[in-house]
């Protein structure tokens, strides 16, 4: 069976300054969007997605992004099982990890 992978926030800077081609996927609430969030980015609250799963390409290398890593792990668990995405990641302590290791000035909540 087919499963996502864990990705820390230094490993996403490192594929993003790469240059890599990943679709950020933020689950998240559009308040908590307003709040901080990495750009660009595509917004599909999880309580949307299996309604909305047909506006992402599942040949795209796709890193679900959430709070704290909880509803986004549940987000790339429903992708890859469900909709048989080929590259699915989620960020590691979500957006909150990723403020608190690389960029401080961005806003915690």
């Amino acid at each position: 069976m087919a499963s996502y992978s864990e990705l820390s926030p230094a490993e996403l800077a490192a594929k993003l300054e790469a240059g890599q081609e990943l679709v950020l996927l933020d689950v998240r609430e559009p308040e908590e969007l307003e709040l901080c969030a990495l750009r660009p980015n595509v917004h599909v609250p999880l309580g949307e997605l299996a309604a909305r799963v047909d506006e992402l390409d599942p040949d795209r290398v796709t890193v679900c992004i959430c709070h704290h890593g909880i509803r986004s792990a549940r987000a790339a668990g429903f992708l890859v099982a469900r909709h048989e995405f080929a590259e699915v990641y989620n960020l590691s302590g979500g957006i909150d990890r990723w403020a608190a290791e690389l960029d401080p000035g961005m806003r915690r909540y």
